[in-house]
């Protein structure tokens, strides 16, 4: 068995990619035409979501950060944003270890994650396990490691 977990080293630094991109959003606003899908899991056991949304959306749901959202507050392991559905403000508290999308299409931009659904997720929001993808599993060797494919994000 390998001593490091490159599947978390790298979903590690994409979410810090996406921190430091709320955090800067938070302190200045969205800036020229940015604007941010973020795909995340309603189901994941920190996430907080209204009841009917959550009914709505059971596993996963997409917010659009652009024009009406408020109150933007970043966190080491997560973010809290209020935004209106119907009319009503809702706050909803979102881990970073619940995404499983981030895409600024302004710019062709679009990271991919796969979510912690874990509920031993440690308190700081770095999951101490990552879901695994047969599909992605290496056939040679022992079958611990994992192959990451960015084709999809490349321009073409």
């Amino acid at each position: 068995m390998s001593h490091f977990r490159y599947d978390d080293l790298v979903q590690k630094a994409l979410i810090a990619v996406v921190r430091e991109v709320l955090e800067d959003v938070s302190a200045n606003g969205i800036i020229g035409s940015h604007h941010f899908y973020v795909r995340f899991r309603t189901d994941h056991p920190r996430t907080k979501v209204p009841d009917y949304l959550k009914e709505r959306h059971p596993e996963e749901v997409m917010i659009i950060l652009q024009y009406q959202f408020w109150n933007l507050k970043v966190f080491s392991d997560y973010f809290s944003v209020d935004l209106s559905f119907s009319g009503v403000r809702e706050t909803l508290v979102i881990p970073f270890s619940s995404l499983t999308a981030f895409v600024d299409p302004s710019v062709k931009f679009a990271l991919q994650f796969t979510p912690s659904l874990d509920r031993s997720d440690s308190p700081n929001g770095e999951h101490s396990k990552t879901e695994k993808n047969t599909d992605s599993d290496v056939s040679s060797g022992n079958g611990d490691g994992k192959i990451i494919s960015f084709d999809s994000f490349r321009k073409k």
